[in-house]
């Protein structure tokens, strides 16, 4: 056999998974390691690195337990054009479970996109840490988990998480900046069903435990929700296109015209409700004022009473917060501000504007929300709005009440353009609960009801109406709903060159 033949032979052998194998992934519905990259990547420009390499485990079996790759597949690729690393375990070795080489494999690829600077992808599928390597094993993690916060901030990364991950195959993708489960296909947990079972007696399947529906809506440990596998390649590519390769470089900006501008912007006009009580839907304000109508919302089924996600402005990327009147009223709670806390400190991290949409009645009252903490968790979302240093546009529709004004992109918080619409209320608390603590005393007797109307009237004329706070600079202009694209966007192109001196130090003690 000549020696082309030889490297053919062997490159063909590094990429076998038996039939057998294959057949039973496929039929249970998941897709092979290399079947995955391909379907993600620009065709043609997957390059694997460290095809070769193999463990040098001599214990419990192992030494009869070689295949290239070590149980998992890394290399550097194209999406849409653009330069990725990325790595997929292979549950068919081991059940993609980690050892020494595997972890230095994966430790390579993330140097390299460090040097690179270009996002890191990581398709996970891995049972933990290999227990034949024992400490090799531990370490390997390890020396993931460093890097992973290295180059938090620095690069993007992505974890996608398919089958069952567990042990310290969960904690990477928990400090990445985005994870996309399947739905009914992925799990993450730190034990297992039957772990839990023994240790605490509780029986939990899979999913109750820790599937892609359960950290999607309650945990909050993933961002998206992929329908299928096929469905997840959709998203990671669609994430993709708003974020830019490395915190050097501005987002990726489309050259649109006037056929970018959504349809129904007059819509705006009277889309708040007359009833300060009655709710309505941020989604069709977005959807009313960015490319399009597009709009890539982050974790939608968790904290809904905030919405967070990237859309398009005039071509640029924007991160866009907003309250959702629809859901608790709009109020502030503890997960709300943990999931706009992280997402405003990732726009800032990689040079993408913040655009805020606020109506917002205050923080939620209640023991559960003291008792868990929501003054510490509440001050997150406020850190990361004051050190936020991209260009920062708010748009108050309605209600701004409280210390929830402050936080949510106020002028004092470092707002760069603060518009209002008409129908914008600032103010300390809501009309009904000024009145009472303002004339408690004085409401006492037969006609306090209707003097309590009278006085709730008179502070609502007084303000419900942005009329104080753009007078004493607080608010730049009162605008239009129907205005609010060609204001947002004019405000976007004069601060796109902001610049922000911040004091000299090592990093800030966020209230964790």
């Amino acid at each position: 056999m000549s020696k082309v033949d030889s490297i053919l032979e062997r490159r063909k052998k590094a990429s076998e998974v038996s039939a057998d194998q294959a057949d039973k992934r496929h039929q249970k519905g998941y897709l092979l390691a290399r079947e995955r990259i391909d379907a993600l990547v620009d065709p043609g420009s997957f390059m694997e690195i460290d095809r070769y390499a193999l463990h040098q485990c001599r214990d419990f079996g192992m030494e009869d337990k070689k295949a290239y790759g070590d149980g998992v597949v890394c290399g550097q690729a194209k999406i849409d054009g653009r330069p990725v690393y990325l790595f997929a375990h292979d549950v068919t070795f081991v059940g993609g479970a980690l050892g020494e080489v595997f972890a230095k494999k994966v430790c390579k690829i993330m140097d390299l996109a460090l040097k690179a600077g270009c996002p890191v992808i990581g398709l996970n599928e891995s049972g933990g840490a290999r227990i034949q390597e024992g400490v090799k094993s531990l370490a390997g993690y390890a020396d993931i988990f460093y890097r992973n916060v290295n180059v938090s901030g620095v690069i993007p990364q992505i974890s996608v998480i398919y089958g069952a991950c567990a042990g310290g195959a969960v904690y990477s993708p928990a400090v990445t900046d985005f994870t996309i489960m399947v739905r009914d296909k992925s799990y993450m947990f730190v034990t297992g069903p039957e772990i839990v079972k023994t240790v605490t007696g509780e029986s939990v399947t899979h999913n109750e435990l820790g599937g892609a529906v359960v950290h999607n809506t309650k945990s909050g440990v993933a961002q998206l929700l992929a329908e299928d596998e096929e469905d997840s390649f959709l998203l990671t590519r669609e994430l993709l296109s708003y974020i830019p390769l490395n915190n050097l470089e501005l987002p990726p900006r489309q050259e649109v015209g006037e056929e970018a501008r959504p349809e129904d912007e007059a819509a705006l006009d009277g889309i708040v409700p007359a009833d300060p009580q009655k709710p309505y839907d941020m989604h069709d304000v977005i959807e009313r004022i960015f490319d399009f109508g597009e709009f890539l919302e982050i974790s939608p089924y968790f904290a809904k009473n905030l919405i967070t996600g990237f859309a398009r402005l005039n071509g640029e990327t924007v991160g866009i917060v907003g309250n959702q009147p629809s859901e608790l009223a709009g109020c502030l709670d503890i997960n709300a501000s943990v999931k706009g806390a992280r997402f405003v400190r990732f726009c800032d991290a990689f040079n993408i504007p913040v655009v805020t949409f606020v109506d917002v009645p205050g923080y939620l009252p209640g023991t559960s929300q003291e008792f868990g903490g929501i003054i510490r968790h509440g001050a997150k979302l406020l850190y990361a709005y004051c050190e936020a240093t991209v260009p920062k546009l708010t748009v108050i529709t309605r209600k701004a009440y409280g210390g929830a004004f402050d936080v949510m992109g106020s002028k004092n918080v470092g707002g760069d353009y603060n518009f209002a619409w008409p129908t914008a209320e600032i103010a300390v608390v809501g009309a009904e609960a000024a009145v009472n603590l303002l004339y408690r005393k004085e409401l006492k007797g037969d006609d306090g009801q209707d003097r309590f109307k009278e006085m709730v009237a008179q502070y609502r004329s007084r303000f419900a109406n942005p009329d104080i706070a753009s007078e004493q600079g607080y608010i730049d202009d009162i605008i239009l709903p129907s205005e609010t694209r060609d204001h947002l966007g004019r405000a976007l192109e004069i601060m796109r060159n902001k610049r922000v001196e911040r004091p000299k130090r090592k990093h800030g003690n966020i209230p964790l």
